[in-house]
């Protein structure tokens, strides 16, 4: 097969086998770690006082008909084995026409939220360790060159993150699961505007680390109103990587960390040219008055403001320079790739969540993209996602 004959996928999921933590922490702490469990004739992941389900008919939906899809809880002897299974995962990607996949968590959530709520730290931070040591020495080893190592930090821990990001940059991991909005009113960590993070940016900086900010990594589903519908509620998400978009870029961090790189995960593309123009109008109008540091009181709260030498940063520029867009499969964007940028842009096939295009991913993408030249097909299936995660995939022997 020719390097046009796959694709790369920078969002999918993986349902992680019940051994990630009982093969790798201390037996004392056995009662408390995350564990699978039958309760009430229904299989659970348990941590501490919490629990979630094993799968779910809405996150793990391959083999299931769409009205099968649901809110209910799945075993995994109902799942597939591509969920949880690395060499069942490499036979569908194949499939699928998928070269190589990065997978965010299941049961920790999408940036380790799960060890974030653990009452004991000690714990929380060995959960961490452990799934990241499984995902490297165990997932991504099943495959060589098929999987791109993905690691969580303790998010609560600064020092110990940053040590974190050391050991895994070591072991090869260039991607890390960043919330889209640590601040939210549900996560309740600093933002991304204080200098909490910035030993964090400054070690990814460095090491080449992205960070991957999934939909979901801020804990809430942002709601339209009251009363909106799940699918309205879901139709509008890609407002919320937009404004992760936005923050980031008004924030003066890539002033700072000239290397740093952010991928947007699940967000889509074809709203970015909007933004970016909008910014532009924004910035040409309010720029002088905010510049001052004077607050703008109402619409919601308190809203602030910092200094940004906007003669010498082109917010446009700082999108091309730092952020990739991703997407499943957006005709609108691809027909304004000129204005997103055919180096800013990354394909998701979201193995094995309901949006998921597969196992139609590359005959699918194919089709969208037939119009571009074989250069920009090449980058946005797979060229962007091997140079931003410095990847170098394998390509199998079929």
């Amino acid at each position: 097969m020719g390097s046009m004959d796959w694709l790369i996928s920078v969002d999918d999921h993986v349902v992680e086998p019940p051994g990630v933590w009982a093969d790798r922490l201390p037996s004392k702490y056995d009662d408390v770690m995350p564990r699978v469990e039958w309760i009430d004739g229904e299989e659970w992941w348990v941590y501490e006082d919490k629990r979630v389900h094993t799968g779910g008919a809405i996150s793990a939906t391959i083999g299931l008909s769409r009205e099968q899809w649901g809110m209910r809880g799945l075993s995994y002897a109902e799942m597939a084995k591509g969920c949880y299974d690395p060499k069942a995962r490499v036979e569908d990607m194949n499939e699928a026409g998928m070269l190589a996949s990065l997978n965010f968590p299941s049961a920790p959530r999408f940036c380790g939220q799960w060890f974030y709520e653990g009452k004991d730290k000690e714990l929380a931070h060995l959960c961490v360790k452990a799934w990241n040591d499984w995902m490297v020495d165990e997932w991504c080893a099943e495959a060589p060159g098929r999987f791109i190592p993905l690691m969580l930090i303790p998010l609560w821990d600064i020092p110990e993150a940053v040590r974190e990001i050391e050991r895994m940059a070591a072991k090869g991991v260039r991607a890390l699961a960043f919330s889209e909005q640590p601040a939210s009113h549900v996560l309740n960590l600093p933002d991304i505007h204080t200098d909490y993070w910035d030993p964090v940016f400054q070690i990814c900086n460095d090491a080449g680390v992205v960070l991957c900010t999934h939909i979901g990594s801020s804990s809430y589903l942002p709601q339209i109103s009251p009363m909106a519908p799940y699918m309205a509620n879901t139709t509008w998400g890609a407002t919320r990587t937009a404004g992760t978009m936005l923050n980031w870029l008004f924030s003066g961090k890539f002033i700072d960390f000239p290397n740093l790189k952010i991928a947007l995960a699940e967000g889509n593309i074809g709203w970015i040219p909007y933004f970016l123009e909008r910014a532009e109008y924004v910035i040409e109008r309010q720029r002088y008055w905010t510049n001052r540091g004077e607050k703008f009181d109402g619409q919601g709260g308190v809203h602030h403001n910092i200094y940004i030498d906007w003669d010498n940063y082109d917010i446009r520029e700082a999108y091309h320079d730092h952020i990739f867009g991703c997407f499943l499969d957006d005709q609108a964007g691809l027909r304004l790739l000129d204005l997103v940028g055919e180096d800013n842009v990354m394909v998701e096939v979201d193995y094995p969540h309901g949006d998921t295009t597969w196992p139609h991913s590359l005959k699918i993408m194919s089709e969208r993209l037939r119009d571009l030249t074989e250069e920009q097909q090449y980058k946005i299936l797979r060229g962007n996602a091997e140079r931003l995660f410095d990847f170098t995939p394998v390509e199998p022997t079929l």
